[in-house]
């Protein structure tokens, strides 16, 4: 299935932020900066809700705000902008996988606590807010949305391998990975040609997301070698060795009519995943439920807006942000734009609580709002990126090629640590 709102296949990145603010990106033809009259937005296709933005427009009369959707590598506009101190927008999105690396960089943007944010803290999820926060304690990113995971099911499947149907039921039953990895063997065994994993790299990224620790910590070590992650991989290979994984691989054709037909009838997956299952999963309307993953959730995606250091005027871009991004607002945000809310009142809203036909009338904010605010808080480093992808590639070359597990182990250590000798990690 092709997961796109939210990328779920990062492009590794090698290079330091610091790097990419010396660069150029080719052919960038980004609209003009604010005048003593305008006020300019940047954001992406799907990164708010468009709605929402044409009623900001509308309300704050007294600039003329000019909303862009900038398409392409969002980043790599945004830093060049930032450097060439032209054209910069005055209120920017900060995507979620790219924050962690734009924090180095705090200097090119306004602290939020300047401006009254700190004050707004408690309204909003903490492990989202602490996401958007620089080691010095300045706030750059306010939240726009998160991306809870959950577990996925197709109880008409289930019910055929003798597996519990009910939510509650499927929680309790598979509330640890080797209990989900049991049910995984029983399905396959009752439920002939169905599989319970996709591919083993997405249980190797949800166990990471659930860590308080990725790749790097606080005093810039690299620690992708300890526990955390070693058990994460041991996971993600676990599901070879029970058989449960499927010869239907992430991002190809075979995704959907696999999902369609109950082949696939269990997906770990992040909140948005519902909004691509209801338009990619038309014919299996009805038949799918959702429950609490393994062991505790994990988030996948979910944004921020940022106010440049070069805005006219911050005081008002600061009033626009916290108007969108408010607890009404980010209910519609996730009404209008499938953005699920980093704001905990919003879960309670009765437009959130209706029963979604399409997950068979379940209330799925019961499971979606509990998941969020269970959420690890962890310190996200600006080089996780690039330091988790050799473990990644490894981790592919053992599965897909049959590479020898201790061996690519090894490679993946000694690959992450030449990375790190560049990046100044020690």
């Amino acid at each position: 299935m092709h997961l796109s709102r939210r990328g779920l296949l990062r492009a590794g990145l090698a290079t330091t932020s610091a790097a990419l603010l010396g660069g150029t990106v080719a052919g960038c033809s980004v609209p003009a900066g604010s005048t003593g009259s305008d006020m300019t937005l940047w954001y992406w296709g799907g990164g708010l809700s468009d709605k929402l933005v044409e009623d900001a427009v509308k309300r704050f009369t007294q600039v003329d705000l000019k909303a862009t959707q900038i398409g392409g590598y969002f980043r790599s506009k945004l830093l060049t902008t930032l450097t060439a101190r032209a054209h910069a927008p005055d209120i920017t999105g900060l995507k979620g996988e790219d924050i962690a690396s734009l924090l180095p960089n705090a200097d090119q943007f306004i602290d939020l606590n300047t401006l009254g944010a700190d004050k707004l803290k408690s309204q909003y999820l903490d492990w989202k807010w602490s996401q958007g926060t620089a080691d010095d304690g300045r706030q750059i990113g306010f939240p726009i949305d998160t991306g809870p995971c959950v577990h996925y099911y197709r109880p008409d499947i289930f019910e055929k391998a003798g597996l519990p149907t009910e939510p509650e039921d499927v929680a309790a039953q598979m509330g640890t990975w080797d209990d989900y990895f049991a049910a995984g063997e029983q399905l396959v065994k009752k439920a002939k040609g169905s599989y319970m994993v996709s591919d083993p790299l997405a249980i190797f990224g949800m166990a990471v997301g659930q860590s308080t620790k990725r790749y790097v910590d606080k005093d810039r070590h690299f620690i992708g070698d300890q526990e955390h992650i070693t058990r994460a991989w041991d996971l993600a290979l676990e599901c070879l060795d029970r058989g449960i994984d499927s010869p239907f691989k992430s991002g190809t054709v075979d995704i959907n009519p696999a999902l369609e037909d109950g082949k696939l009838p269990s997906q770990i997956g992040a909140s948005w995943v519902a909004g691509d299952f209801k338009s990619q999963l038309t014919k299996s309307k009805g038949k799918w439920r959702v429950a609490t993953m393994p062991e505790r959730p994990a988030n996948d995606g979910g944004s921020f807006l940022g106010i440049t250091r070069y805005c006219r005027d911050p005081e008002l871009a600061f009033q626009i942000i916290t108007w969108l991004l408010g607890p009404e607002n980010q209910s519609r945000g996730f009404l209008e734009a499938s953005l699920f809310p980093s704001t905990p009142a919003s879960f309670e809203s009765p437009d959130l609580r209706t029963p979604d036909e399409f997950f068979g009338g379940q209330i799925t904010m019961d499971v979606f709002g509990p998941a969020a605010q269970r959420v690890p808080v962890s310190y996200n480093s600006p080089y996780d990126v690039a330091l988790s992808q050799p473990i990644k590639d490894e981790l592919t070359s053992v599965y897909i090629s049959g590479k020898n597990r201790k061996k690519a182990w090894r490679d993946a250590m000694a690959q992450c640590r030449r990375i790190a000798d560049h990046l100044g990690v020690s």
